[in-house]
């Protein structure tokens, strides 16, 4: 029985990091795609709107005629996402910029 516990305890003491690492790293590619979606629908609402880099632009902006779905994008580790200026990636608070 002792043998069994211990088998158990060190495929656990293997298994458990391996997920939490697997889950942060898709984590974080769900807030670099949340990202990238937002400055695609950025740059369009820029062009439709005639708008210079550096204009401002709010997520009221893009949600919902830009970007689709039931609500603006979020986090999935709890950031918080900062639209920026129009030429300038957004960003999180967490995960930090999207790739340009």
């Amino acid at each position: 029985m002792m043998l069994v516990i211990m088998v158990i305890g060190i495929l656990l003491s293997v298994a458990v990091p391996q997920w939490i690492h697997t889950r942060e790293v898709t984590r974080n590619t769900g807030c670099l795609c949340n990202l990238a979606q937002i400055d695609r629908a950025k740059e369009m609402f820029g062009m439709d709107a005639k708008l210079q880099n550096g204009s401002q632009v709010s997520a009221s902006d893009l949600w919902p005629e830009y970007i689709k779905g039931g609500s603006f994008p979020s986090c999935p580790s709890g950031g918080t996402y900062s639209v920026n200026p129009l030429g300038t990636p957004s960003s999180c608070s967490v995960h930090g910029n999207a790739p340009e």
